[in-house]
């Protein structure tokens, strides 16, 4: 990641960061990366951080501690404690946006930070500022370049039953969430998941997105 510029109070920034990075330290999900293995969330919030850095480097500390903070102790809130529909999953969604606000605005306050930067870093987490909003519409960007980058090969092989048409119609959704500069990012900043190069091609070309 790069070093924080010379506006930001590196060490508060520091503080919350290894705060953010102790509590996701303590999931009991595992994940393999390059030969080692890490606390699922603890990873995850790394590569956001990591992703950031490539693709926003001069980002505002507000913008860099919500992109470390995204799924903070994910795994408290289990998907299956909630109905198996889609009003379901959205109510996990949901509960989840304010169980990850709250407690990186607990985390946020014990490293010094005010009142206005906890509530700005609350407001991206839950997602509750409009797409017009560059930081959120950049947190945005992130969250789906990070998931094309290091999740969605495996996302779409425990979906065999995906066909085609089905793999292009959620690629298309998941790309019109982000900005152009982020399509155009997916195409020459990350490394795209090889098997699935045609087909996210397909798509962009499909919705007029390549020259």
């Amino acid at each position: 990641m790069n070093k924080p510029t010379h506006s930001m109070n590196t060490e508060r920034y520091q503080r919350a960061l290894a705060a953010f990075d102790a509590a996701n330290a303590e999931d009991p999900n595992r994940e393999i990366a390059e030969g080692r293995e890490y606390p699922k969330e603890l990873l995850y919030a790394q590569r956001m951080s990591e992703m950031l850095a490539r693709y926003l480097p001069d980002a505002a500390e507000t913008l860099r501690l919500a992109v470390r903070c995204q799924h903070i102790q994910r795994w408290k809130i289990a998907r299956a404690d909630f109905p198996m529909t889609r009003p379901g999953y959205h109510q996990w969604r949901q509960k989840l946006k304010v169980f990850h606000a709250e407690l990186a605005s607990q985390l946020l306050r014990e490293a010094g930070y005010d009142d206005a930067e906890i509530a700005r870093v609350a407001a991206l987490v839950q997602k509750a500022l409009p797409l017009s909003d560059l930081e959120m519409q950049a947190l945005e960007d992130v969250v789906v370049l990070v998931f094309v980058e290091h999740y969605l090969e495996d996302f779409v092989a425990m979906h065999p039953e995906y066909d085609e048409a089905k793999l292009h119609d959620i690629l298309r959704k998941t790309l019109h969430k982000v900005s152009p500069q982020a399509r155009q990012a997916a195409l020459s900043m990350i490394r795209l998941p090889q098997p699935l190069v045609p087909a996210i091609t397909a798509v962009m070309r499909e919705e007029g997105w390549l020259d």
